[in-house]
C-alpha cells in the first residue's frame, strides 16, 4: 500500500494569484537564466553532499513529477558528478520503492567512488557508455521490468541531434502516463544571448522536442511544468499520452 495516498491535498486552501503579469514574469527568467548561466550558480548547489548542477526550481519541479508518478524506474543520461541520482534516489527513498539508472559515456573514478559509498547508491545503477549505443540500451532493457512506471531524464550531450536521438530511443521505455524530461531545452536561447556556446543556436534539446513531436503524436508538452518560468527546462516535460 502507498503510504502516501490517502494524503488530502490542501491545494486549494493555497492563496495563489490568479491573474499573475506572465509578461514581466517572463522577461524576469531570461534575465535572470542568463544571468545564472554566466555566472555558473548552478554549479554552487550540493545535494546530500554531492554536487546537483541544477537550479533549485528545476528540482523542485522534478520533485512534484517524482510524487504524481511514483516511478519503479527512473533514467537518467549524463550525470556529471551525480548529485542528481542521489537526488532522485533519495526521493525513491522516501516513497520506498524504485531504482534510479545512471548513463554516462564516462564515470570519472573520483565520481563513481563517493557515489559508490553514499547510503543512497542502494538505489542507484551506473551504466558507463554512449547513451545512443546499442550495447547501452540493451543493458537497460534488462534492467527495466516491463510495464514499469518509467520517467527518463535527458541530460547529457545538449546537440539537436543527440537529443533527438536519445528521445527517439528512450520514448520506447515510457508507458502511458509517465514523462520523459528534456533537460535544457533553454540552451538554444541562452546561447542567442551569449551565455553559452553560439553553436548550440538553433541547434539543442528545444529544436530536438520540436522534431521529435512532430513525429511523435503519442507525447505531449505537459507545460504544468512551466510554472515558475525561472528553468533551463521551458517545455521540456514530456507526457506520454
Amino acid at each position: 500500500m502507498n503510504k502516501y495516498e490517502n494524503i488530502t491535498s490542501l491545494r486549494k486552501y493555497v492563496r495563489t494569484k490568479k491573474n499573475k503579469n506572465i509578461k514581466d514574469l517572463k522577461e524576469a527568467a531570461i534575465k535572470w537564466l542568463k544571468a545564472s548561466a554566466e555566472n555558473r550558480l548552478s554549479y554552487e548547489i550540493d545535494w546530500l553532499g554531492v554536487p546537483i548542477i541544477q537550479t533549485p526550481e528545476d528540482m523542485i519541479l522534478m520533485q512534484e513529477l517524482i510524487f504524481k508518478i511514483q516511478p519503479n524506474i527512473i533514467v537518467e543520461t549524463g550525470i556529471a558528478h551525480g548529485g542528481s541520482l542521489i537526488y532522485y534516489a533519495s526521493l525513491l527513498e522516501l516513497l520506498g520503492k524504485g531504482k534510479v539508472i545512471g548513463v554516462d559515456i564516462e564515470i570519472r573514478e573520483h565520481n563513481r567512488k563517493v557515489l559508490e559509498g553514499h547510503p543512497m547508491f542502494k538505489r542507484i545503477e551506473l551504466i558507463e557508455g554512449s547513451s545512443i549505443s546499442e550495447e547501452i540500451i540493451e543493458k537497460i532493457k534488462k534492467i527495466v521490468p516491463k510495464d514499469s512506471k518509467v520517467i527518463v531524464c535527458l541530460d547529457s550531450n545538449h546537440t539537436k541531434d543527440h537529443v533527438l536521438k536519445e528521445l527517439q530511443l528512450y520514448n520506447k521505455f515510457v508507458n502511458l502516463g509517465g514523462y520523459i524530461v528534456v533537460f535544457d531545452t533553454s540552451t538554444s536561447k541562452l546561447a542567442e544571448l551569449g551565455a553559452c556556446e553560439k553553436s548550440y543556436i538553433n541547434n539543442g534539446p528545444k529544436e530536438a522536442v520540436e522534431d521529435f513531436l512532430k513525429a511523435n503524436d503519442n507525447f505531449e508538452i505537459d507545460k504544468y511544468y512551466n510554472k515558475l518560468y525561472i528553468s533551463y527546462s521551458p517545455n521540456g516535460y514530456l507526457r506520454r499520452k
